[in-house]
């Protein structure tokens, strides 16, 4: 007699998103897999008493979202800390932190903090931002030290660019750490009459200074449960089943654990390590690919994540041409071209080093030059398709480049979400120009054969976002179809994290983590807006609609 199911779903449009794409009306899940997809009629008959059946009334259920970038604890960040996504100018920002700094003054008298386990060893503190997008503001400028001195003059204030590659800081900051802030971070003043004295720090710092900043802030165990538990809620929320988290020098892994053993982790974690733990991982014997093979394993290892240049926003990602406003900002950078964060020559023997041990290899790389640096060290170890090493962004590629990405293997991991800085007038089209239509190439690296896998690098967390963006790209001639770019977040995304043929699609014996949405994201001119109703991992509801 067959098992009756955990949970079955009802009058719904099943996509499996397959290939073809095949359309069902209803589908059942059984500990955690998938074990029926077909007519409602025969679906039905797997409900028994304690079944829970839900009738969908013609909702779209798709397999659920994998974003294959993120960096979770900083969505927590942003929801625990200021949120500085949604300031339209340098002042609704500052004032965002002074609502943040009055809301850890009023902490720190209610003796809520001081544990010593959270922030710097002293969560009670900092004052901290995150996710400002200065492109978008009517003066496009930076936050500086004046701005957050306005802040606080006693406290320390950070604001994070939403790149994380630039920051702005307040003079206490700049203070407290003069002597580990590197002199390449740090921006100072000309003599150009901004109304500082040539030389002294501005307070905008840029990648290794961020770095240091990043460290001293980051949080200790308890609030890093705290923030994971937070991001989760929200990604959820947004279809999300599954993230590929960029850790570095954090105490997530531990809290992700920590979760999943106490059944409260909601959604799937492939952790991509930062280079820093390569030898630490081949120490304890985790390779990628470790956990996750078993149901209800929800924590796997991933790759060795590294940088290799910049960001656009800061100037930095590094170009095979000078940036079109390099002379706006003659500090941005080493040379009018950007600069390298990992020289490629530390960044070949890094893929080397860990290729030869097992591991995937996953590379940030935003400008040509540095797209070609990667691939350059890919192709110098064995199989680099077999060991699917991974190009995070690749936000400018050559037609040489998309060529080798075909040739080689190498997945192609991009942020659809990107394209909000694509249009004409934005912050693409400022740094570069006529070379604004010649990013993020889809529709080249697709029909090119190359395994395309989306992601957000939380700038925001959004899939349908990104699905949206994609198939309505400022390039038409880029544009995916909606078919496609759902794919790239679901299938394509799986492939990324060599799980292929157990999530990325709704087919029998597939893993159940859904996605139900109110909406086709077939029919409706606002993807982004398509709202989700109820999210399920591993045969889990993990997120219900009210």
């Amino acid at each position: 007699m067959t098992a009756a199911a955990d949970l079955v779903l009802t009058n719904a449009e099943v996509h499996t998103l397959g290939s073809p794409d095949e359309t069902h009306e209803a589908v059942a899940v059984r500990d955690g897999e998938v074990v029926r997809v077909g007519r409602t009629f025969d679906v039905e008959l797997l409900a028994g008493v304690e079944t829970r059946v839900v009738d969908c009334g013609g909702r779209v259920v798709l397999p659920g979202f994998i974003d294959a970038h993120t960096h979770l604890p900083m969505v927590g960040r942003s929801i625990v800390h200021a949120d500085l996504s949604e300031a339209g100018s340098a002042a609704e920002a500052v004032e965002l932190l002074r609502e943040r700094a009055a809301e850890v003054e009023r902490e720190t008298e209610g003796g809520d903090g001081g544990t010593g386990d959270g922030i710097g060893g002293d969560e009670t503190d900092w004052v901290l931002g995150y996710g400002y997008d200065e492109s978008r503001w009517d003066e496009s400028r930076y936050l500086t030290r004046d701005d957050l001195d306005a802040v606080s003059e006693s406290r320390p204030v950070v604001a994070f660019r939403e790149d994380l590659h630039t920051a702005g800081v307040n003079s206490v900051v700049l203070d407290r750490y003069a002597d580990e802030l590197p002199d390449e971070g740090v921006r100072t003043a000309g003599s150009d009459g901004d109304g500082d004295d040539a030389g002294d720090p501005t307070g905008i710092v840029v990648e290794g200074a961020v770095d240091v900043l990043r460290e001293a802030t980051e949080p200790g165990r308890a609030e890093m449960a705290e923030l994971v538990r937070a991001a989760q809620s929200y990604a959820t929320a947004r279809g999300v089943t599954g993230v590929h988290d960029m850790v570095r020098g954090s105490r997530a892994p531990e809290v992700y654990r920590d979760l999943a053993d106490a059944g409260e982790l909601a959604l799937r974690v492939r952790i991509n390590y930062w280079s820093d733990h390569l030898d630490a991982l081949r120490e304890v014997g985790l390779r990628t690919n470790h956990g996750g093979g078993s149901r209800g394993d929800l924590v796997t290892v991933g790759a060795i994540k590294t940088f290799t240049d910049g960001s656009f926003g800061g100037r930095t990602a590094k170009l095979t041409e000078p940036y079109a406003d390099a002379a706006a900002d003659p500090d941005a950078a080493d040379d009018e071209t950007g600069q390298w964060v990992v020289a490629p020559e530390e960044l070949r023997d890094l893929v080397a080093d860990a290729d030869e041990s097992g591991y995937q290899l996953t590379a940030h790389a935003i400008g040509d030059a540095a797209v070609d640096a990667v691939l350059d060290a890919y192709e110098e170890t064995d199989d680099p398709g077999a060991a699917r090493h991974r190009v995070e962004h690749v936000e400018l590629a050559s037609d040489e480049a998309i060529e080798r990405f075909a040739d080689s293997g190498v997945v192609a991991s991009v942020q659809p979400n990107f394209l909000k800085w694509a249009d004409e007038g934005g912050l693409y089209d400022a740094r570069l120009g006529e070379r604004r239509l010649r990013t993020n190439r889809y529709r080249d690296l697709l029909d090119a054969g190359v395994d395309l896998a989306f992601g957000s690098d939380c700038m925001p967390l959004g899939p349908l976002l990104g699905v949206d963006l994609a198939t309505d790209h400022p390039n038409p001639d880029q544009s995916l179809t909606v078919t496609e770019a759902l794919r790239a977040y679901t299938s394509g995304a799986a492939y990324a994290g060599f799980d292929e043929g157990r999530l990325g699609t709704v087919a029998v014996g597939t893993a159940a983590d859904l996605v139900v949405l109110d909406e086709s994201p077939w029919e409706t001119d606002s993807i982004r807006d398509v709202p989700v109703s109820m999210t399920v991992v591993d045969g889990r509801v993990v997120f219900e609609r009210d």
